[in-house]
């Protein structure tokens, strides 16, 4: 079987885990935590970086920092993974799906405008599959209205809009390193990325149960105490260990995951031209990071049809989000704002193909070999 998935190695990881699991400190903030912060915010430009043991606690935090309160509206789009909604749900929040955009799977950045009442607080962009929203009109809605922008890029390290990296242009962004994400910190992870120094200080009180237990060890005061809201969001230095030895080796694994996803796309752009299929779209202010491949087909029996093809011939594809204003909870805690022309339908139509760094390319010749016979007998 050619899994959907398999998490990054490079080679370097078992080398740092040893380290660390030797050293006197494998708690959170160890040496290997202070490495990994000082190549986020080197690479990213980002006034503070802080890891967290998975990218819902990162969003968790965004919901603190920015102080939602029960009663205040977050704008998304409905077309995303759970945790975008559920880490201000928790604060009280109430969400406000927009539809999305069939080119990008991206939130329609033309319908933000109309889903802002007098109790909106925050727009969270999600950018789907690492490809970036339009990030310049966003923040000129946001910056009229005075509304916060939280950038949900779990899926977009090493993305970057008009040459900036996705997470950094928002107040606050996130990264996810989920073993099915281009980097991973052993199977979970995430990064708060933290644009605004505002809210640096507190950021940090809040990552350590709401204590200045950052400040003491750094000699600024005498002591620790609780001073605010908190929690415990510091990984483990075991973990930062492994995602370091993934960040040495960050440019060869994205090289590798671009070549993946151009094969494809040049592969099947046959199948494309003939209607077959849809491919990605990839905006020119945009550059992706390859971390996944996707295609639609004309409906959801198709996509059903198709993945039952692939899997009997040893082949792992899934489709992919349910829409949240669509399911149970999202009623419950949410609301539609304007029409669903795109959400659902784009959504029942799309198949992500296997996609990981170190995929061969007769592997990726096998896959389309498949899909094409799919469509020669279908």
């Amino acid at each position: 079987m050619i899994p959907f998935n398999k998490p990054p190695y490079t080679g370097n990881e078992e080398r740092h885990v040893l380290d660390s699991m030797c050293s006197d400190k494998i708690s959170g903030d160890g040496k290997y935590t202070q490495l990994c912060h000082l190549w986020f915010e080197k690479k990213l430009g980002c006034a503070k970086s802080l890891l967290t043991p998975n990218c819902t606690q990162a969003l968790e935090m965004a919901a603190i920092l920015i102080d939602i309160q029960p009663g205040d509206e977050v704008i998304m789009p409905s077309y995303t993974f759970v945790s975008t909604a559920n880490a201000f749900v928790l604060r009280g929040a109430k969400i406000v799906f927009v539809d999305v955009r069939p080119d990008t799977m991206n939130m329609n950045e033309t319908l933000i405008e109309q889903a802002i009442t007098n109790k909106t607080k925050a727009i969270v962009p999600v950018h789907y599959a690492g490809v970036a929203c339009e990030m310049d009109t966003i923040m000129d809605i946001a910056n009229h209205h005075g509304l916060y922008v939280i950038e949900d890029a779990a899926q977009g390290m090493m993305s970057t809009y008009k040459d900036k990296p996705l997470g950094t242009i928002g107040h606050i962004g996130v990264y996810s390193f989920h073993e099915t994400k281009n980097y991973t910190s052993g199977g979970e992870g995430g990064l708060l990325i933290i644009n605004d120094e505002v809210f640096v200080k507190r950021a940090e009180i809040i990552r350590e149960k709401g204590t200045n237990r950052t400040q003491f060890f750094r000699g600024m005061v005498d002591k620790y105490s609780w001073v605010d809201l908190g929690s415990s969001y510091l990984p483990s230095d075991i973990q930062a260990a492994y995602l370091y030895g993934q960040l040495e080796k960050a440019d060869k694994i994205n090289v590798n995951r671009l070549a993946s996803w151009k094969s494809y796309n040049k592969k099947l752009n046959m199948l494309a031209d003939r209607k077959k299929v849809e491919l990605p779209s990839i905006p020119k202010n945009c550059v992706h990071n390859g971390h996944m491949f996707y295609l639609k087909v004309i409906d959801i029996d198709t996509r059903t049809k198709l993945i039952e093809h692939l899997k009997l011939n040893d082949i792992m594809a899934v489709f992919h989000y349910i829409p949240l204003h669509s399911s149970v909870a999202g009623g419950d805690f949410g609301r539609l704002s304007g029409k669903d022309l795109y959400t659902t339908e784009e959504s029942e139509k799309l198949i992500r193909l296997p996609m990981y760094f170190g995929l061969d390319t007769n592997e990726i010749d096998y896959i389309v070999d498949k899909i094409n016979d799919f469509f020669l007998t279908s």
